[in-house]
């Protein structure tokens, strides 16, 4: 029995001890009233939804809005089922029940086989692997923003609860008007009938809440108004006028500021500090911090302004402990011998036919390595967060992307119980994974603890916070392919290393679930174990490395860089082929239809196959990636030996579409977050001491040099899939493409600029 096919065989039997078998449908998600408490004539009708005394609906929100427009589209969900528009939905701060936590989030977490996207070639060990897994999922009940998994996973709980208080409405209607249930009309948040009789939603909802549901099912798609529809966002007016609050911006009675300064090398702590440091300008304390959920130990330096506690922090002079040399260019040279390794000494990942021997017997052979490095996630909204403890309570003010998990570190900290901790989530200004790290809460609560009940935000400058970071991890790949006469793959073997990525988050994040033997990452193999091409014998292995960085989570995981290994090494094979890119991949996506429509989409849309102007050419790459499936097409020309990128088009199957505006967004911020790394994107670390500090030497994409972005969604009546992460994958591989059909120069390692 294969490692993968063990681990997954015994989670299947820990979950049925554990939370036993039994159905999980959408309706116990949807929780009692009893979850929301009933204030000032608020009623509550179900664990989502109440209903204010003016008829507004309230909506307990647990996911956290970076950006992506989460809180628009899930209003819209519930705005679906009531005939609402969604700026009518005010959105409250949901609890920490597990009606909250993010099922899909884990089960997509979950190793499964190749090929995936295409729901009829699931085996049926993981079909009882996903669905043992969501009941695990359910009953831990972590609430959590990422996998690009918020819409997947409200998908049918929140529509149901908005079915549920939708029916509950009109029967206590009909009850109170003693009409029939099928002659009420329900629109802007009344309840009305022809006969004149009519009450908005805060009139009905008391006996509304005690009225049965009775039989009914979510709107059918024929009717979708608002599922579909393009609408506003409805934070857009507060990020415009300045109104929305994001951490950085909590301003409370008697506020203190600390300045966060770690060690100026990986490992080091502070060792000595002179005592003329407090006499800087407001300069109130220096604080020694400890190691918290990973961080390094450093110093805070609070201050009565958060200019004064940055320049401080700047000035004063620090004698720090030695610390680790950590070397990126030694772990590159051990990344790359390992990746030769990994085919036999890694986690088999994927495997089918008789790789070595059809690698032996082929007419063509092809080889290819290829690397990539650390990557910074460079939030523009740099670490920070906002504590006070007082009176044996703590109240934290933190843009984190895992509210639960940061309550029970502060209470750890605190030496309270969780329930004495309340956690206010802003908004965030960039997370792409960096907020899904407790390190910074755990440092505001000790800072706090230290100034005597005064509330202190802690602040990180951009130095720290480059320097500080839980990096996506630097990673190799050996690629090896036979082909036959024709050209095409009779073999593929695919070696690849790096740090897991999810052991180590939950070694940091979730201690109690954390193992003392590190399990096969999906993490960090994603992206090669699943690639969708027919070929008819391979082997797809990962070898975990423990580099010492610290590695965590980063957009897209794994597929970040597993994308471009992968899709520039199947253009190697199209060009020893002699073939067209794009007929190539199609040739090999086999009863694969929902792959092969996308590509098409993608290529028909870039003009594949029509002349460019002189000087240019078009690449291309397919990859799935959080239940999607996405194909782009660069267009890239050269400006002084470097690619210039002019044009990008992409299509994307995401499912049913929510709101297409803010895929279009997601997608195009995906794509600028992807050329940003392709082209300039590197951590490198000299003896323990980060090299790059802030955007003068890690450079974003700057507005002159974003190409015209096109975003074309496939129609699909899938339930919805991502659209946060699925566009960075294939940035890299398209542009590498683009660039050898350009130059005849194939680039092998990232950054390509």
């Amino acid at each position: 029995m294969r490692r993968r096919t063990l681990l997954l065989s015994g989670l299947g039997t820990a979950g049925a001890l554990l939370v036993g078998w039994g159905a999980l449908p959408p309706r116990s998600r949807i929780g009692s009233a009893e979850l929301l408490a009933n204030a000032a004539g608020d009623i509550a009708l179900n664990g989502w939804i109440k209903i204010a005394a003016d008829g507004q609906v309230l909506l307990a929100m647990p996911r956290s809005e970076m950006g992506q427009g989460v809180h628009t589209a899930l209003a819209q969900l519930v705005a679906e089922e009531l005939n609402l528009a969604p700026g009518a939905i005010r959105l409250i701060a949901a609890g920490h029940e597990s009606i909250y936590g993010n099922v899909a989030m884990f089960v997509g977490g979950l190793t499964a086989q190749p090929r995936d996207t295409e729901p009829d070639q699931e085996s049926l060990q993981v079909k009882l692997g996903r669905w043992t897994f969501a009941k695990l999922a359910r009953e831990l009940g972590i609430n959590v923003t990422g996998g690009s998994s918020s819409i997947a996973d409200a998908w049918e709980p929140l529509r149901w609860a908005a079915a549920t208080a939708c029916q509950r409405l009109l029967g206590a209607a009909s009850l109170r008007w003693h009409l029939p249930l099928d002659e009420l009309q329900m629109r802007d948040g009344r309840i009305s009938h022809a006969s004149g009789a009519g009450a908005h939603f805060g009139e009905l909802a008391r006996q509304a809440a005690a009225t049965p549901a009775g039989e009914f099912q979510p709107k059918p798609a024929a009717d979708w108004q608002q599922i579909g529809s393009a609408a506003a966002r409805i934070d857009l007016a507060d990020k415009v006028n300045g109104r929305a609050r994001f951490g950085i911006d909590i301003r409370l009675p008697g506020l203190l500021f600390a300045a966060i300064r770690h060690a100026p090398s990986h490992g080091g702590r502070p060792a000595y500090i002179p005592p003329n440091a407090l006499q800087q300008p407001g300069v109130l304390q220096i604080i020694q911090l400890a190691a918290f959920a990973g961080s390094q130990p450093a110093l805070a330096i609070v201050a009565n302004n958060s200019w004064q506690a940055l320049r401080a922090a700047r000035e004063i002079d620090v004698d720090w402990h030695p610390s680790t040399a950590l070397d990126t260019a030694k772990i590159a040279t051990a990344l790359a011998a390992a990746a030769r390794l990994a085919a036999e000494e890694g986690d088999n990942f994927y495997s089918q036919g008789h790789v070595v021997k059809a690698l032996a017997k082929a007419p063509q052979k092809i080889d290819a390595f290829y690397s990539a490095p650390y990557l910074a996630h460079a939030t523009l909204e740099p670490m920070n967060c906002t504590a006070q403890v007082k009176g044996g309570k703590v109240e934290i003010w933190a843009p984190t992307q895992v509210p639960g998990l940061a309550r029970e570190l502060a209470a750890r900290i605190a030496g309270v119980a969780p329930e004495a901790v309340t956690v206010h989530v802003t908004y965030l200004g960039g997370a792409f994974g960096r907020r899904l790290e407790i390190d910074f809460v755990g440092q505001a609560v000790s800072v706090a603890m230290a100034m005597g009940g005064a509330p202190v935000q802690i602040l990180w400058s951009r130095e720290d916070d480059m320097s500080n970071d839980f990096y996506r991890p630097a990673a190799a790949a050996f690629m090896q392919a036979g082909l036959d006469e024709q050209g095409r793959p009779l073999a593929l073997q695919i070696g690849s290393a790096g740090d897991a990525i999810a052991p180590r988050w939950f070694e940091r994040a979730l201690p109690a679930l954390a193992s003392p033997v590190d399990f096969p990452d999906k993490a960090a193999a994603e992206g090669l174990f699943d690639q969708p091409y027919a070929v008819p014998n391979q082997r797809i292995a990962h070898l975990a490395t423990h580099s010492g960085v610290p590695v965590g989570f980063w957009r897209s995981v794994g597929h970040s860089q597993n994308a471009f290994f992968s899709e520039s090494f199947i253009d190697e094979l199209a060009a020893a082929a002699g073939a067209d890119p794009l007929a190539y991949r199609m040739n090999l996506l086999q009863g694969l239809p929902r792959y092969a429509a996308v590509l098409k989409l993608a290529a028909d849309k870039a003009g594949w196959g029509q002349a460019l102007p002189q000087g240019r050419a078009r690449g291309l790459a397919l990859h799935a990636s959080f239940g999607s499936v996405v194909a782009q097409v660069i267009e890239v020309s050269s400006l002084a030996g470097k690619p210039r990128v002019h044009r990008v088009v992409c299509a994307i199957d995401c499912g049913i579409v929510v709101n297409p505006g803010l895929v279009s967004q997601q997608i195009e911020s995906a794509v600028i977050f992807g050329l940003s790394a392709a082209l300039y994107g590197r951590i490198d670390i000299k003896g323990g001491v980060v090299q790059q500090r802030n955007f003068n030497d890690y450079p974003l994409l700057t507005l002159a040099q974003t190409p015209l972005i096109e975003t074309h969604l496939v129609a699909s009546e899938n339930p919805p899939s991502g659209a946060g992460e699925p566009g960075t994958p294939p940035v890299a591989p398209a542009l590498a493409n683009a660039w050898f059909a350009l130059t005849g120069e194939r680039l092998r390692s990232l950054p390509l600029g």
